[in-house]
């Protein structure tokens, strides 16, 4: 009776107390966790196939190859006002662990006042100190020696790291040639290192974390690290490749209740029933979309789509928020060895990939490292902040919500946050330039944090001149609205300021010793004010920011969790506003974004949902 991949008969034929809708970071977590009570059965039912063996996925090295493969749902969004009409491309993992098998395997977390503001919102429990076991539990992180330490500056504080959690953390063995220089750089500037940027704070320059086996160095995901090892338990079943088409809501005493899910597989439908509970994990892509389909949500598009209306929740799929991220391009030293020579020259590649099968050595091993947060009043006067603040407030208290005094609050009152993130790797990360051939480039990247900028993620409506419902074959309407009204004003004037710190970073000593000249936006000619009079102008990277804007891939927010009174989704149990036995578990529950690449705090939040559905079941 163990877990059945592939076989839609065994999965039908079990009886579950609770059906897990999403086999990705969040969903395995959750259904590996409930699983250890022998009196739950869990049914997990996930849209892509495993990949256990898939080299793109395991090898560190190789990320971003997955990216735009058959593992990848290719989702895009709609063309953007602020980024003068450009559609991105939005990657989303539709494989057995999800995005966690397509990410760039960084490990870090947010700052505690991040999480603090969750709990502020009417969350209980979901503060720093409510998260911190959950991080914890979620992680066995292996210590670097001291000669790791002094060489790599890869500093920790054991307090605030796991030792027993299914996910591996490790530091990396080696790493690109820019990461040498890359703290003494910020030092250079008066910036310090963090060593324990895992503690509630990430401000300051440090050597990140992966998530990565370090005895296999492969990258160590849910489906590994939870699912797999787990994966004969009599009572977790699994179906793959089975597409979710919605919540089957039933009326019981005047409130809908979530009684079994209907899904697609090999081109039939079928429904699969529960005793307990649903729990929704498929991502703040497809979290509101299962909803939407399912009835619950804003009565107008339901109605364009052709879903009957059960439960009217016009805050489903809002409140999108994304992390923004420009990718500053250098030309550096052609010596140097870069990821990009393995693309383009197969006998490196053939290399590298034997150095890596045989002794777990080379440049596959190699994922960015080079990591600093710096809060805004590093580069944006603190009175400019301040009058950027009052500007997104109404002149009335009463119209404010606290959502967005929490986000106003942030720049104002010159936190000691991670407003944006810098990342320096040797390769061209950007879509928009093309590499040379016969030069070598390194990016800067610029991630910023807390956006003011919010969109939304709904079910299309029904194709013109037919009266076939929207379904889950109907890929959503992703509008982030990057840079759009008043607050993403502020997010492309805080993004054009941090190029002008990025070109400061990649113009310090030792770092600037490996860089030739920057490639995109090209470097200015030189002006001799001496010789021509008058003071050089402070670069604009406010039209090139447009132009080249593209996402870090960490949409947040769209089944936000709060009170219902204040417009959310789900309570702080997890439970959807209006609809009994129906949670929703990952990424699209945070109802503010976090200062961090995502990951471990999803991770974290399937560790505590799990936690409170298995409190829940013992108490029912």
């Amino acid at each position: 009776m163990g877990s059945c991949l592939n076989n839609v008969e065994s999965f039908l034929h079990r009886r579950f107390t609770h059906l897990v809708v999403g086999g990705g970071t969040a969903g395995l977590v959750v259904a590996t966790r409930l699983s250890e009570n022998p009196n739950i059965t869990v049914g997990v039912l996930e849209a892509g196939p495993p990949a256990f063996e898939e080299p793109t996925i395991n090898v560190p090295g190789r990320f971003g190859e997955s990216l735009g493969s058959e593992y990848d749902w290719k989702f895009e969004t709609t063309p953007q006002a602020g980024l003068n009409g450009r559609r991105l491309p939005w990657p989303r993992g539709k494989v057995l662990g999800g995005t966690s098998a397509l990410n760039f395997m960084t490990w870090n977390r947010g700052c505690r006042e991040d999480y603090d503001a969750w709990e502020e919102l009417g969350n209980e429990g979901w503060g720093w100190n409510g998260m911190l076991p959950f991080f914890k539990k979620s992680e066995t992180f292996h210590q670097p020696d001291v000669e790791h330490q002094d060489l790599h500056q890869s500093y920790f504080d054991t307090d605030f790291h796991g030792t027993s959690g299914p996910l591996q953390t490790v530091h990396s063995l080696q790493y690109g040639a820019s990461h040498q220089h890359w703290h003494s750089t910020f030092h250079n500037l008066g910036i310090q290192t963090n060593r324990s940027h895992l503690s509630g704070s990430n401000v300051g320059v440090w050597t990140s974390l992966g998530s990565v086996d370090p005895k296999s160095r492969e990258r160590c995901y849910s489906a590994t690290a939870y699912y797999r090892p787990n994966s004969d338990r009599a009572n977790l079943a699994l179906l793959t490749e089975a597409i979710a088409r919605e919540v089957i809501l039933e009326e019981e005493e005047g409130e809908w209740v979530a009684r079994g899910v209907r899904f697609a597989y090999e081109g039939e439908e079928y429904v699969v029933k529960t005793e307990g509970e649903v729990i929704i994990c498929a991502g703040s892509v497809q979290s509101p979309q299962l909803l939407e389909l399912s009835g619950i949500g804003n009565p107008d598009i339901l109605k364009n789509a052709g879903i009957r209306l059960k439960v009217d929740n016009p805050s489903v799929g809002e409140n999108l928020q994304d992390h923004l991220m420009t990718a500053m391009i250098f030309e550096i030293d052609p010596s140097i060895m870069t990821p990009d020579d393995l693309r383009a020259n197969p006998v490196l590649a053939k290399a590298a990939d034997d150095a890596f099968a045989t002794s777990k050595s080379g440049p596959r091993t190699e994922i960015p490292s080079s990591v600093a947060y710096l809060p805004y009043s590093h580069f944006v006067p603190l009175s400019e902040l301040s009058a950027l603040a009052s500007s997104l407030l109404p002149s009335s208290a009463a119209n404010t919500s606290l959502r967005d005094s929490i986000l106003a609050r942030r720049l104002s009152s010159a936190p000691n946050l991670g407003q944006i993130e810098f990342n320096f790797d040797i390769s061209n990360y950007n879509p928009y330039f093309v590499s040379l051939p016969g030069k070598k480039y390194a990016t800067m990247l610029q991630m910023l944090q807390y956006p003011f900028s919010k969109g939304s993620i709904h079910i299309p409506a029904m194709k013109e001149g037919t009266t076939t419902p929207t379904t889950s074959d109907d890929k959503p309407v992703i509008d982030p609205k990057y840079y759009d009204g008043p607050g993403g004003q502020v997010d492309l004037y805080m993004m054009a300021a941090a190029q002008k710190l990025a070109t400061k970073i990649c113009s310090t000593k030792p770092l600037s010793d490996i860089i030739l000249s920057r490639a995109f936006p090209a470097s200015r000619p030189y002006v001799d004010v001496d010789v021509d009079g008058g003071e050089e102008e402070e670069e604009d990277f406010t039209d090139w920011v447009r132009d080249s804007t593209i996402t870090d891939w960490h949409p947040v927010g769209t089944c936000a969790m709060g009170p219902r009174k204040d417009g959310y989704v789900i309570d702080g149990r997890l439970k959807v506003h209006g609809v009994r036995a129906l949670r929703v578990a990952d990424a699209s529950i945070m109802p503010l974004q976090v200062s961090a690449h995502i990951q471990s705090t999803v991770y974290a939040i399937g560790e505590k949902a799990a936690s409170m559905i298995l409190e829940d079941w013992e108490r029912r």
